[in-house]
């Protein structure tokens, strides 16, 4: 009987997320929360739970960064291919679909997929291919022969898993639950090939699993998001944050696989909009409101502050982010909404 193997799924990290580092501002700040989370999912792996770590892209916030951010990102990476546990990662859009190695060369266990390619390893006895190609534009139409040029095809792998970091039909996003259906840079659920078990993917910030497409067939195999580490802007204040761990089951007949998918969730902070009528176009009222809303919400809040415009010709009080700042919790993050009348220092 074959033994099952597992695989830990996270991405979208974007490290350096609010980490200057030469901050103008004295200031708590998300970037060590991105960190902490990212360490936090790497846990398994690093405890010997899984057998081989997918990270499907964005490790990093955006494109140029500091050496020293990319050193800090990859060094937990590199400690777990240090351990023998191989690493396979995907380059998102906000790494332009390359990530900037510097001076890491290549490690024997950490794999990128700066190209379409497809790598193989041997997990429990069970032959593995992991094919894969950085996040590409205007997907749609490019989505088969980029699947194509990774080579896969040309294997006889047990079990074949395709990496990316693209929208698929039907994932959704955001508060209101938006769903991709069409456009360029969206995957359609009819090119997904049934060569593949599943499909191992980032982008969509939301933990999800897509077994079908809009019209209701089936997929050939399913597309799994394991979501981001950390809630990157209000649209994901409700949505839970972790990483995903598979566990692959192989049958005695070639190509059939069982996949047991577990979502598992990261501690997130509340993330809290507050809205402030002010009452009186005094700014020693205005200040007393804010003062006493901030103090009913979690001192580890993430709170964005909206102003009502007076409409009856009345002056808006205005704040500034620094008097917030003064008002609120060392702990707490505290912003304005971004509206006409507030003013940012």
């Amino acid at each position: 009987m074959p033994v099952p193997f597992r695989i830990l799924l996270l991405a979208d990290t974007h490290l350096g997320f609010d980490l200057p580092f030469k901050p103008r501002i004295e200031r708590r700040r998300r970037g060590h929360d991105f960190f902490a989370n990212f360490e936090r999912a790497l846990e398994p792996a690093f405890n010997g739970e899984v057998d081989l770590v997918v990270h499907g892209g964005d490790l990093l916030y955006r494109t140029r960064v500091p050496p020293a951010l990319v050193e800090m990102a990859l060094a937990p990476l590199v400690r777990l291919a240090d351990t023998g546990i191989p690493v396979y990662l995907v380059p998102g859009n906000h790494e332009r679909s390359r990530i900037p190695l510097q001076l890491w060369g290549i490690h024997p266990n950490l794999f990128i997929f700066d190209r379409p390619k497809t790598y193989e390893c041997n997990v429990n006895g069970t032959s593995v291919a992991l094919a894969g190609f950085p996040f590409a534009r205007n997907i749609r139409d490019k989505f088969l022969d980029l699947v194509r040029e990774t080579g896969y095809a040309a294997l006889d792998a047990d079990i074949n898993l395709l990496c990316l970091h693209q929208a698929v039909e039907g994932a959704k996003v955001g508060p209101s639950g938006y769903t991709f259906r069409r456009g360029e840079d969206i995957v359609r659920g009819r090119d997904i090939s049934g060569d593949f078990q599943a499909v191992l993917s980032g982008h969509i910030h939301r933990a999800q699993v897509l077994t079908h497409d809009l019209a209701g067939n089936k997929l050939s195999a399913p597309v799994i998001y394991p979501g981001s580490v950390e809630r990157t802007s209000f649209a994901e204040r409700n949505e839970a944050k972790g990483y995903q761990v598979l566990t692959l089951h192989t049958q005695n007949n070639p190509g059939a696989v069982e996949i047991d998918i577990s979502f598992k969730p990261l501690p997130a902070r509340p993330m809290v909009d507050v809205h402030i009528d002010p009452l009186d176009d005094d700014e020693a009222v205005l200040v007393r409101e804010i003062r006493e809303k901030l103090l009913t919400l979690d001192p580890d809040a993430i709170v964005r502050v909206h102003l009502k415009q007076p409409g009856d010709g009345r002056k808006p009080v205005q704040i500034t982010t620094a008097r917030l700042r003064q008002l609120a919790p060392e702990t707490m993050n505290i912003s304005l909404a971004n509206t006409s009348f507030n003013r940012r220092m």
